[in-house]
């Protein structure tokens, strides 16, 4: 058992003085860290969120801002995406499987009704299989195509409990709290369905979509090569993809970290993934 959790990185609790290679190793205050920028995230989402929704006054003065805040508001919903992530796999706060479980059925319900336990044991399914017919996020018949893959992949996810969740949301939003139709639709339901545009994007087509010169190991994952900057701002450092299946117990923002590791030793001609 402690081997199966290791390879798919579920509550990493090893120390790192005993842990064999491949197996879990902690961050530095890895839980306060996470929960910390969890924390930054959340607050940040739900001010921008409630304070466009319900007090922005659309007009040709507010205009330049709608991009903006749209812009923000998706990138911001992608983090939410990725805290829950974390706690998928027990790298949000190590050891504590039910906090984890608790701050990710939050986040997936907020974010779009997403049930906790489907979504955690589908991508549990995808770390299993990645990139084979038997992966749940991936597109076997078409998997060098963005749209039908995108498309699939949407419908996996966004069923009748998403689809009676928002449209709750929506009508309480506007029929109860007033909320402009406007509003709702520029800065609920965009960024929403931007942010599955670049999760999909960024954190699953791009690292496994099939390309001529393939994979280099059973991960069946590609990392993009993008500096720190780019890589948060494009998917919270979710495009160092193949690092993450690799050692999949590393939290979100240990990932540059890892990836500029991976290189170091890829260089040498030696495996990080033994050391870290």
């Amino acid at each position: 058992m402690a081997d199966v959790t290791a390879a798919r990185g579920l509550d990493p609790t090893m120390v790192p003085e005993r842990r064999k290679p491949g197996q879990p190793r902690l961050r530095p205050f890895q839980s306060l860290i996470g929960l910390t920028l969890a924390i930054l995230v959340l607050v940040s989402w739900i001010a921008i969120h409630v304070g466009a929704v319900f007090f922005l006054d659309l007009a040709a003065s507010t205009a330049p801002l709608v991009p903006v805040i749209v812009a923000v508001q998706c990138w911001l919903t992608v983090g939410l995406f990725i805290v829950a992530h974390d706690a998928m796999h027990g790298s949000l706060v190590p050891g504590r499987p039910r906090v984890n479980a608790g701050i990710g059925t939050f986040i997936l319900t907020i974010y779009a009704g997403f049930a906790w336990r489907k979504v955690r044991n589908a991508h549990m399914a995808h770390h299993d299989a990645p990139g084979t017919a038997a992966d749940p996020d991936f597109f076997a018949d078409e998997p060098d195509r963005f749209w039908p893959w995108y498309r699939t992949f949407f419908a996996r996810y966004f069923g009748r409990r998403s689809i009676l969740f928002v449209s709750t949301v929506v009508t309480i939003y506007i029929l109860v709290l007033g909320a402009s139709v406007a509003n709702v639709v520029l800065f609920y339901g965009l960024p929403s369905l931007l942010s599955s545009l670049q999760l999909f994007y960024f954190g699953t087509f791009r690292p496994h979509r099939h390309e001529e010169n393939g994979f280099k190991d059973r991960h069946n994952a590609r990392s993009n090569e993008f500096g720190y900057l780019a890589s948060l701002f494009t998917c919270f450092h979710f495009g160092y993809h193949h690092e993450h299946h690799d050692q999949p117990w590393v939290p979100w923002w240990g990932l540059p970290a890892q990836w500029r590791l991976n290189r170091t030793f890829a260089a040498a001609g030696r495996s990080a993934s033994r050391i870290s």
